[in-house]
C-alpha cells in the first residue's frame, strides 16, 4: 500500500506495504488499481467506508451548494451564528458529565464522587477542579446541560450514530448490535452535510477526519460516513500515532515510495489515457464519481497548501508545548491549522492509549468502567484539560473564535450511580453506559460565552429544565454555520429532508 505522509522533512512520499495491499475494480472489462476495498453493490449490509481515493458504494446525494451570500442572508433570517468552520473534539468511550461540567455536589455519595466543582472565568459556569485551565477560558463556552440522548441499546454504536447524524437509530442498532456496520443508506454524518453545502476555494477535502477511524474494523463506529449523501462526501482520513504524534498520514492518498513528481504526473497522463478509452461509460455516476476522487485526490497530493498545513513543526514549541504532547493535542492544533486553511469541518476523535486501558478497564479511552475516578484524574481530564484550554485560547487569541464553531460532544454520559458491576460493582468505582443525559460544549461560531442552557435532575440521571436531543444540537451545528438547505435527492432524483426532526437552540446564539 502506499500512504502519504506530512511531516518537516518527508514532504511527498512514503512506502509502505506493497503492491498486494491493492484491490482491483472492474470497469468496462478493464482492470484498474483501487485502493482498499471497492464493493458496488446495493446490498446495504455491503457497505464498507472510503475516504478522498477509496470507494463504497457510490450512492448518489447530488446536493445543491449554498453560496456564501445566500449563507449569510439565512444567517440574517435564522438569527444563526457566524462559523466558517467547525471543529468536533469527540470523546469516545462516553466521557462522564458528572464528573466534568455536569457536577452534582449536594446529591448522595454514591451519585456525586470525589470530585469537587470549582468556580471559573463565567458565574454561570462550573467545572471539576480537574479542570483549572479551562476554568480560565469559561467566559467562552456555552454549557447545554440537558441533552436526552436515549437509545435502545444503551450502548456505544448507537451513541455515535444519534449525536453524529442527529437521527435516531433505527431497529437495527438493537438486533445487531456491535456487529451493526456503517450501511450505505445511513443518515449522512453532520461533518459530511455541513461541507456538502460549504462555497469552498481550499484544494483541500471538506471534510478531514483525525487521528483516527472509531473503532477497530470490523466494528467501526456508523453514524461518521456520508453515507446516503453520497461518498463523495466521506471526510478524509487522516491517522495518528499515540507514540509520534507530530506524525499523520492518510491511508487513503498513495504515492509510491520511489514515485517522483514526474512519474507522478505521467501517471496521471494514464489514467486520463484509460480514462478516454472508457468513453461509454461518461454517462455512467459511478464512473463520474470515480473521475471526481480521482481528480481530487491528485489535486491534493500536489498541492503544496498539502505539504505546509500537516507540518506541525512550522508550529512554535511554546504553541506545541501549551497544546500538550499527545497525539489527541498536536490533532487540536492541527485542527486551528485546518480550519484556518478554510477546511469547512473537523472531526478529532479522541484516540484511546492502550497504556492505560487495564487501569480505566476500558479501550483506554472515555469509557470508564472502573476506577472512573483515578483514570478521569491521572490521565483523561489533565490531557483534555491542557489541550482544549489551549485551542480555545488560541483562537481566541488570534481573532478566529467568532468564525470557528467549537463543539465538545460524545456518544454518552455515564451512569450516575456508582458502581459497574461489570467492574466490581461499586468497589470498582466504575459509571456504567449512560446514553439518558449527557452535557454538550460549544464556544465560538457566534454562540453566546459564558452561559449554561438546560439542566438535569438533582441526581444526573434525566434532562430536566429545557430538555433537547442531538437532533437540537445538530440544527444548532448546522444554524451556526448558515448550513440552511437541508434537501437532497435520491439516486431516482426524489427530494428528502437530511434532518426534519429537531430545532437549533437559538438562545445559545
Amino acid at each position: 500500500m502506499w500512504q502519504y505522509i506530512w511531516r518537516n522533512d518527508l514532504h511527498i512520499i512514503h512506502k509502505i506495504g506493497s503492491h498486494a495491499d491493492w484491490n482491483e475494480a472492474k470497469l468496462g472489462g478493464s482492470t484498474l488499481p483501487v485502493q482498499g476495498d471497492f464493493r458496488m453493490s446495493t446490498d446495504r449490509r455491503s457497505f464498507l467506508v472510503a475516504s478522498a481515493a477509496g470507494y463504497a458504494g457510490l450512492r448518489l446525494g447530488n446536493p445543491k451548494p449554498v453560496f456564501s451570500e445566500e449563507r449569510a442572508r439565512a444567517n440574517n433570517q435564522l438569527n444563526g451564528g457566524s462559523a466558517k468552520s467547525v471543529i468536533l473534539f469527540f470523546l469516545c468511550g462516553g466521557a462522564s458529565h458528572l464528573d466534568t461540567w455536569d457536577m452534582k455536589p449536594n446529591a448522595p455519595s454514591e451519585y456525586r464522587g470525589p470530585f469537587s466543582p470549582i468556580a471559573t472565568s463565567a458565574p454561570d459556569i462550573r467545572l471539576c477542579e480537574h479542570l483549572p485551565l479551562l476554568s480560565k477560558q469559561a467566559h467562552h463556552l456555552s454549557v447545554v446541560h440537558s441533552v436526552g440522548g436515549t437509545v435502545n441499546t444503551n450502548d456505544h454504536h448507537a451513541g455515535y450514530y444519534y449525536n453524529l447524524t442527529g437521527h435516531v437509530p433505527d431497529e437495527t442498532f438493537k438486533t445487531q448490535g456491535n456487529d451493526r456496520r456503517p450501511y450505505s443508506d445511513d443518515w449522512p454524518f453532520m461533518g459530511s452535510v455541513v461541507s456538502s453545502r460549504a462555497n469552498r476555494q481550499t484544494t483541500l477535502p471538506g471534510a478531514i477526519t483525525l487521528p483516527h477511524m472509531p473503532s477497530r474494523k470490523p466494528y467501526t463506529r456508523p453514524g461518521q460516513f456520508a453515507a446516503k449523501l453520497g461518498v463523495e462526501f466521506d471526510p478524509l482520513y487522516v491517522d495518528g500515532s499515540v507514540d509520534q504524534p507530530l506524525v499523520f498520514q492518510s491511508p487513503s492518498l498513495m504515492v509510491s515510495g520511489d514515485v517522483t513528481r514526474e512519474h507522478f504526473l505521467s501517471r496521471q497522463q494514464l489514467f486520463k489515457t484509460l480514462d478516454q478509452a472508457r468513453s461509454e461509460f461518461e454517462s455512467s455516476p459511478q464512473v463520474r464519481i470515480w473521475k471526481q476522487h480521482q481528480e481530487r485526490t491528485m489535486n491534493l497530493l500536489l498541492a503544496s497548501e498539502t505539504t505546509t498545513v500537516f507540518d506541525l513543526e512550522q508550529e512554535p514549541s511554546s504553541v506545541r508545548d501549551r497544546y500538550g504532547k499527545s497525539v489527541n493535542a498536536m490533532s487540536l492544533l492541527l485542527a486551528r491549522r485546518l480550519v484556518q486553511a478554510e477546511v469547512p469541518f473537523v472531526t478529532v476523535f479522541w484516540k484511546e492509549n492502550e497504556k492505560i486501558k487495564d487501569k480505566c478497564k476500558s479501550a483506554g479511552g472515555w469509557d470508564t468502567h472502573g476506577n472512573n475516578f483515578g483514570c478521569l484524574k491521572d490521565h483523561l481530564l489533565p490531557e483534555f484539560d491542557q489541550a482544549f484550554s489551549a485551542l480555545v485560547e488560541d483562537l481566541a487569541q488570534q481573532g478566529m473564535l467568532d468564525e470557528t464553531l467549537l463543539l465538545v460532544n460524545s456518544e454518552m454520559g455515564r451512569q450516575p450511580k456508582i458502581g459497574d458491576r461489570r467492574s466490581g460493582g461499586v468497589s470498582g468505582a466504575g459509571r456504567d453506559h449512560w446514553t439518558h443525559c449527557q452535557s454538550v460544549l460549544m464556544a465560538g461560531g457566534g454562540i453566546r460565552g459564558g452561559q449554561s442552557y438546560g439542566s438535569s435532575d438533582r441526581f444526573g440521571e434525566y434532562p430536566s429544565d429545557h430538555p433537547v436531543t442531538p437532533a437540537d444540537i445538530t440544527k444548532t451545528v448546522y444554524q451556526a454555520t448558515g448550513t440552511s438547505d437541508l434537501i437532497a435527492r435520491d439516486n431516482q432524483g426524489r427530494p428528502y429532508s437530511l434532518l426534519e426532526h429537531g430545532k437549533p437552540i437559538t438562545a445559545l446564539f
